[in-house]
């Protein structure tokens, strides 16, 4: 119950501004846009200034921490790391990324999970922890907190 209301609270914090980003970005890559705040909650704890570098040497960037190897990518539609700092950037980016997950694996938790790692325990678990997120949004929601 704490951790539904901390998500609440933040989320409030943060979807007053983010809000149509969320909703605009879902719509746009045809995601579920409570997927891609839980994302964020997850990755960031919806901080759009995150910053984190990985065992592997690899760098997450922003609200939804996409990842340094997406960079060669993203380059080519000519974003780099700053556009992944600005909030509403982040999101789209993640709906794109997102996306691109359930075009391989369909509409799935798998496809969830792959937004984090290709890896089937890492994507499994990661998975779990965004269907948690997604629990507590709802519990929040329908308990008003």
């Amino acid at each position: 119950m704490a951790l539904a209301g901390a998500m609440l609270a933040s989320l409030a914090a943060s979807q007053s501004a983010l809000a149509d980003c969320f909703d605009d970005a879902a719509t746009y890559h045809h995601v579920n846009a409570d997927v891609l705040r839980a994302i964020a909650w997850q990755e960031s704890h919806n901080r759009p200034d995150a910053r984190r570098t990985n065992t592997n040497g690899s760098v997450d960037y922003g609200l939804m921490q996409i990842n340094s190897v997406h960079l060669e990518t993203l380059a080519r539609f000519g974003i780099g790391t700053d556009d992944l700092m600005v909030p509403c950037k982040s999101v789209y980016i993640a709906a794109w990324h997102l996306q691109r997950q359930m075009a391989k694996y369909g509409n799935t938790w798998a496809a969830i999970g792959a937004y984090h790692s290709a890896t089937p325990a890492l994507r499994d678990a990661y998975a779990a922890k965004i269907a948690t997120r997604l629990a507590a949004l709802k519990d929040a929601r329908e308990n008003g907190r």
